[in-house]
């Protein structure tokens, strides 16, 4: 099979990704609750590897999305253009969105675009398990990428988080978790209103949000943590 570059197309991609797949791989998937139906096995190093072999092609990338396997839409959302990537492309994907990893790594694209804010509202809204996880993800991956946001930003995610925190599916509940606890470890005033938001979900009579605000509390609270944060304040 001819190597992969940046004028690869789609098909050729995607028979190249069937003949690297790997049963064994599939099934190891599972042990992570990953949801294998249009999986083909292959490792995310991989993938990624693929994606920077091939570059950016924004219109490539919908073709990829469009074959419908995993894989592909992972390297569909490294390769698109977050700049060109609307709203009305993040609500189309999610749409289709079926397992935590493919959220979680399409996540990482949608906080990149420019409705990103607005994005994350209306997803947490959204009754679907996984376009409501994809709403979470996107809190934790934005700490990451939105190094120049302001702190308020990250304050004003407080309530969505504890609105939710009673959600007791288990892709919701980890996502919200981790969203929490990712904004706590931005900066220590972020690190103080994370805090105060899981002591009060600690505290909940939910079992859910008890989970959550004493899971997020535990770490928060760490020793390692709290001296990073002290030598990030320096």
């Amino acid at each position: 099979m001819a190597e992969l570059s940046p004028s690869s197309t789609s098909t050729e991609i995607v028979a190249h990704l069937r003949s690297i797949g790997s049963e064994e791989n599939r099934q190891g998937m599972l042990r992570y609750g990953i949801k294998i139906d249009r999986a083909l096995g292959i490792p995310h190093g991989v993938q990624r590897q693929i994606a920077k072999r091939i570059k950016r092609n924004h219109e490539r990338a919908f073709e990829l999305w469009d074959s419908g396997i995993m894989e592909a839409q992972f390297i569909a959302s490294v390769t698109a253009d977050p700049k060109r990537f609307t709203a009305g492309d993040a609500w189309r994907w999610a749409a289709s969105f079926d397992s935590w990893d493919i959220v979680d790594g399409v996540s990482d694209l949608f906080v990149d675009t420019d409705g990103w804010r607005v994005l994350i509202e209306e997803f947490a809204d959204d009754e679907r398990e996984f376009v409501r996880r994809t709403a979470f993800a996107m809190m934790a991956w934005s700490v990451v990428h939105r190094k120049k946001e302001p702190e308020t930003t990250f304050h004003g995610f407080m309530p969505l988080i504890e609105a939710h925190a009673t959600d007791e599916r288990n892709f919701v509940k980890k996502a919200v978790n981790w969203a929490l606890r990712s904004i706590g470890k931005r900066s220590a005033t972020l690190h103080a209103s994370a805090l105060a938001s899981a002591e009060r979900l600690a505290a909940s009579q939910d079992k859910t949000a008890r989970w959550i605000g004493r899971n997020a509390a535990k770490e928060l609270t760490d020793p390692k943590q709290l001296a990073r944060l002290a030598n990030k304040a320096k």
